[in-house]
Order: C-alpha cells, then structure tokens, then sequence
C-alpha cells in the first residue's frame, strides 16, 4: 500500500514593506507629493505639502482611494505620500532593476606563468592579456614559484614588468608587482578607450 506525503505549502508574505495607512503609529507626518488638488477637493480645503495629523492624511487618501505610505522613515516628523500603493513597488522595483542593469560588472581574467617562462608562451599570453584588455576586463597576471623557484623571484618581477611595459597602450597596472605567498602579482586594468560589451 502507498503512503501518501503531506503536502506542504510556503506562505506568501504578504505583510507590507513600507508602513501604509493605519500601519503608521506616529501622531504627525510631513506630507509631500504631486497630487494636493485632488486632496484639497476631498479634504475641503487647500492642502500644501506640509505637517498634518496622520488620522486626517489616512481619511484624505481613502476619500481619493490611495494610501497613505511612509516613505522616509527616520525623518522627523516621517515623510509620507499618499499615493497608489501597488503601483509605488512597481515603480520602485522597475527602478531597482534598471540600476542593476547600469552597475558594471567588473570581470578579471588570470594569466599565470613560471619564472623561467620562455619567449614563445610570454607571446602567446601577452597576446591573451591584450585580448582580455581590449574586451574591457583586469588582467590579474602572477608568476607562480613552485619549490626551489622561490629564489628566482627577480626573474618573476622582471618578467611581469616587461609584460606591463608590452601591454602600457592597453592597460595600467593597479600597483607595482608583489608577492604574496608563492605567487607575484599584478592587476593590470583596462583603460578607458577599450571595446563596450
């Protein structure tokens, strides 16, 4: 015979994320927005942006079928608009995502080599970090001494100058090479002039 699981759903939170209408305990709010005409019409007087009771800010939206909501918290006394709630979190998570879509992503490439790295793979790589500056992107490029290497490190930091010197049209190192454990590190970044995605 088959045993049934229980299902188990996840309940939506659904509470609020700004403090709306009655959910805003304080006693006065600074009110400010675009739509006082409308507001005066239901109020029965001239309203400006200003400080009013939160009891008759709560009535006024009603009256207009929008919500009082606390947009500033921390102020004192908070900053209100009475407002659509609904479309409010729309607009502000289309705006959220529209800045999300502008911050850059910064992507960095590695290009490793040893301390006795020949002539035709410092070529070849130099090529891959001129590739990688072009496309806009760091070039991290760090010289790994395996055991005994660990006393060439001149060589290392010689070799990762000369490919800073190959690549200066391209990029500017960030810092002067340094070693941090085995490894001798640079971080080349891109100038300005390089491809946009």
């Amino acid at each position: 015979m088959a045993i049934r699981r229980k299902r188990t759903f996840q309940k939506r939170d659904t509470t609020p994320k700004h403090n709306i209408n009655l959910y805003i305990k304080v006693p006065k709010i600074r009110l400010v927005g675009d739509n006082f005409e409308d507001l005066s019409e239901a109020a029965g007087r001239t309203l400006e942006p200003g400080i009013y009771s939160t009891s008759e800010a709560v009535k006024w939206a009603r009256a207009v079928d929008l919500d009082l909501v606390e947009i500033n918290p921390k102020a004192d006394p908070p900053v209100c608009k009475i407002i659509d709630y609904k479309k409010f979190l729309y607009q502000t998570k289309k705006r959220d995502k529209e800045m999300k879509a502008k911050t850059k992503k910064t992507v960095v490439k590695e290009i490793r080599f040893g301390p006795n790295t020949d002539e035709h793979d410092f070529q070849f790589k130099l090529k891959h970090a001129q590739k990688f500056l072009e496309d806009g992107a760091k070039v991290k490029a760090y010289v790994h001494f395996r055991g005994r290497t660990i006393v060439f490190k001149d060589r290392g930091e010689l070799l990762l100058l000369r490919l800073l010197n190959d690549l200066q049209e391209l990029g500017s190192a960030e810092e002067l090479p340094k070693l941090e454990g085995r490894r001798m590190i640079v971080i080349i970044s891109p100038k300005k002039s390089g491809k946009k995605n």
